[in-house]
């Protein structure tokens, strides 16, 4: 795709499906490589970072966020900033403050784009981009990723600079690709890891070793459903069904039930995005709290009765817990669940009290494991399901080789949604 070709497909389309905040014409960059949209938390130099609020985190930034500079270089080229979930905090894709996106495989009824990377999924699965950069701290890359038929993947903390990428919750975030094949997306994490000249991070990615590992022998934990808790009954054919087509490349699937319910990191990842994003953002939500969405605001607020020595203590306590989850991983190549429990729902039926979404995918942030979503069929209301594929610390090599060996057989073949709803 050339960047005068992404343009012209955001002019088209994204007139309705908004998912872009900022569109860059000319593109950012000189070289001739993919074409890459960031999502409106990540600095751009020169633009004003919204985060996805109607007063900007940064007005003018003076550098690029060090992914962004990293994927420039390389020879890639900028389209745009996308929309974002407020101050990233949302699984739903929802934005009472500036507007949601939507999502592409239904233009008739305004579904969730999942969240917060919500613009970043909606650009690509609609091919306004070729991949797109998101942060996840609880799913963020993973969710809209599942619920928009493309490929989200999700490294271990320090593989990727965080450098000019505003934040959540520091112990939790991370970087994360979002394509519509798990190529993409690793090449993407390939450009985009390493030191950055600053931070302490981890040694580049290597995308084409990845991409050509052999998974035959492998062995893969699978969730059973019923340990699953509520999982939507499409969904759940789906992911059966994708288990059997992931025995097909070869490895072993073995259905178990790990020491700890991934539903049980669901709490304690909660209360360290609160109680950290508290820390981080009070100010501005004391300043600016009636301008933005209110379900934002009581969201960090409950980080607001979460005390210093309740925080330390669940720093602790995941330190046990990821030790415990590490060692019983290590028997296995792989964990595979439903991305999400159910598929993306009309966006006047929401229920912000409530966060289904991310019940399965805050676990790889709570336990730091890498992770990827890749498309596994569409429900019989044609809205798309994702397969999960968590992979010990460390290992994306082997999260990328599975994800590419199931996308061979999933059957999935780039499907992409009808657009002609949403032509402008």
């Amino acid at each position: 795709m050339s960047p005068d070709d992404a343009l012209a497909r955001i002019r088209r389309y994204d007139g309705r499906l908004k998912a872009f905040v900022r569109v860059f014409d000319p593109a950012l960059g000189d070289g001739d490589g993919p074409v890459f949209a960031a999502k409106d938390l990540f600095d751009v130099k020169g633009v004003p970072t919204g985060g996805g609020a109607r007063v900007p985190l940064a007005e003018d930034p003076p550098a690029h966020a060090a992914v962004v500079q990293k994927l420039l270089d390389a020879g890639w080229r900028a389209a745009g900033k996308t929309h974002t979930v407020e101050l990233a905090y949302g699984g739903w894709g929802t934005n009472r403050a500036v507007g949601a996106p939507w999502n592409p495989w239904d233009a008739k009824v305004h579904r969730a784009p999942g969240g917060s990377s919500s613009g970043s999924a909606v650009a690509v699965a609609a091919g306004l981009v070729e991949a797109a950069l998101g942060s996840d701290t609880g799913g963020s890359v993973r969710i809209p990723a599942a619920v928009c038929g493309v490929v989200g993947l999700k490294p271990g903390r320090g593989l990727v600079s965080l450098k000019g990428v505003h934040p959540l919750a520091p112990a939790l975030d991370t970087v994360g690709a979002l394509a519509k094949d798990v190529a993409t997306a690793a090449r993407m994490l390939g450009v985009i890891s390493g030191p950055d000249g600053a931070a302490a991070v981890r040694e580049a990615f290597d995308a084409e070793a990845a991409l050509a590992m052999d998974v035959a022998g492998r062995r893969l934990a699978a969730i059973p459903l019923e340990h699953l808790g509520e999982v939507d009954a499409e969904v759940g054919r789906l992911y059966l069904a994708a288990l059997d087509r992931l025995r097909k490349t070869g490895v072993t699937v073995q259905m178990v039930r790990p020491p700890k319910a991934l539903d049980e990191s669901f709490a304690p990842n909660g209360l360290l995005m609160a109680g950290e994003g508290w820390r981080i953002w009070r100010e501005r939500i004391e300043t600016h709290g009636k301008v933005m969405d209110p379900w934002i605001v009581r969201r960090f607020e409950v980080g607001r009765d979460i005390s210093d020595e309740r925080l330390a203590q669940a720093h602790v306590q995941r330190a046990d817990d990821q030790t415990q989850f590490h060692a019983w991983l290590a028997g296995y190549d792989g964990l595979v669940t439903p991305t999400c429990p159910i598929p993306a729902p009309p966006m006047d039926e929401i229920d912000e009290t409530t966060s289904p979404l991310s019940r399965l995918t805050r676990a790889a942030n709570y336990l730091d494991l890498p992770g990827i979503s890749v498309p596994c069929g569409l429900t019989k209301e044609g809205m798309p399901a994702g397969l999960q594929i968590l992979g010990r610390p460390r290992d994306e090599a082997m999260v990328v080789a599975l994800g590419a060996a199931f996308e061979g057989v999933s059957g999935w073949n780039g499907r992409a949604p009808d657009l002609s709803g949403f032509e402008s």
